[in-house]
């Protein structure tokens, strides 16, 4: 994907509706196209955060590895969500494990650029701190679910 389509589906993506073409455009600079097979991790729970995608194509799926056994997978994410808010937070590392469940297209972007242009304009890292929020509780709340579905032992009120 080059910059030019890049802009475009920025410029209509609805996470990124309301910033200025200037950010718009600082953002297509700091990302690239990935892809990721079936079956594919992204990243680990540990690893270090510096990125946050999107997805283009595809399925991810969120998940808790277990000690023994399959992983709980938490949440599905499918074509245009945003994955990622590890990036954003101190220490910098995931919280979660991703998958791809189908052959995927997404854009990477580069977190440590974005979060010192975040420091280095306040009201851009406040903008993009309330949009990442709004992920986080929504992953958040489906983690919380997904294990009171997963882990409530029989006869447990």
């Amino acid at each position: 994907m080059n910059n030019q389509s890049i802009s475009e589906y920025l410029s209509t993506h609805e996470f990124f509706s309301g910033f200025s073409d200037d950010v718009l455009k600082f953002l297509c600079e700091c990302s690239s196209s990935c892809e990721l097979k079936k079956g594919q991790v992204l990243f680990r729970p540990g690893e270090n955060a510096d990125k946050f995608y999107v997805i283009r194509h595809g399925g991810i799926s969120m998940q808790i590895p277990a000690i023994i056994g399959p992983a709980l997978e938490i949440q599905a994410l499918g074509k245009n969500e945003v994955l990622g808010w590890s990036w954003l937070i101190s220490p910098y590392k995931w919280n979660f494990q991703t998958k791809a469940e189908e052959d995927s297209e997404l854009l990477q972007f580069d977190g440590a650029a974005i979060l010192a242009r975040c420091e280095q304009e306040p009201k851009f890292g406040y903008q993009l701190l309330k949009r990442f929020t709004v992920l986080m509780s929504v992953g958040l709340n489906a983690a919380r679910q997904k294990m009171m579905e997963e882990w409530n032992p029989a006869g447990f009120a």
